[in-house]
């Protein structure tokens, strides 16, 4: 149970000066059931999560207490659930909204690229993100030791290097290029500007999702080196 939305739900309609009764009209459920939520005796459906965010207009980040920022850039929006699952914890709905966070950011990326019109740096962070993914996946993957390793042809006493260090040298042929120092780039000269108001302009679903992820990446950051 997140003990974060009970408390910041009851916050945003005391700051606003509304009734328990008045809150329960405008999004058409009971009062107890209202009251349920604020005590954190019930969970909430995914659904009406981002209900709440909307009639309070701040993100669903803020109301589930990831960040203090009540709008970043937009209000982020997930999947909703078919109507047969029920209630969703938070956990769950936690990893709903970092799924669609980290989708929508890598779709920017890739928006981006392509203004770009460079192939080496396309291939270079395509490479880059691809061995993320593997990474973690071998990490999950193998978190059970009945999971068969034949699905991997780099021994796992191996692989957490070969993979760091591959990366890396794909990051840095990607800023050799973007930097201008790239040897083996045909079309090192073709990388354009792309300001943020274009991307907010053209791909606001995307830049939405990016800005929050940047608030969540430095804040975490931040937080660790505290």
């Amino acid at each position: 149970m997140n003990n974060e939305f009970p408390r910041i739900i009851t916050l945003l309609r005391k700051e606003k000066r509304l009734s328990q009764k008045q809150v329960a009209t405008d999004m058409h459920i009971s009062q107890s059931l209202l009251s349920h939520y604020e005590k954190g005796k019930r969970e909430c459906k995914l659904e009406l999560i981002i209900k709440f965010a909307d009639y309070y207009n701040v993100s669903c980040d803020y109301l589930l207490g990831r960040t203090t920022e009540r709008s970043i850039g937009g209000t982020l929006t997930v999947d909703r659930p078919e109507s047969n699952e029920g209630s969703v914890n938070y956990g769950n709905m936690l990893l709903q909204m970092n799924k669609r966070l980290i989708h929508n950011s890598v779709d920017l990326v890739f928006e981006v690229m392509s203004k770009m019109n460079n192939k080496d740096i396309e291939n270079n962070v395509s490479d880059y993100l691809m061995v993320s993914i593997y990474r973690m996946f071998r990490l999950i993957y193998s978190s059970n030791p009945k999971n068969p390793q034949a699905l991997f042809s780099i021994p796992a006493s191996l692989y957490n290097g070969y993979t760091s260090t591959y990366q890396s040298s794909k990051e840095l042929s990607a800023m050799e290029i973007i930097y201008g120092k790239g040897v083996h780039s045909s079309d090192s000269a073709s990388t354009s500007f792309v300001p943020p108001e274009i991307m907010t302009s053209e791909l606001p679903l995307y830049s939405t999702a990016m800005l929050n992820l940047i608030k969540i990446v430095e804040n975490n950051i931040k937080q660790k080196k505290q």
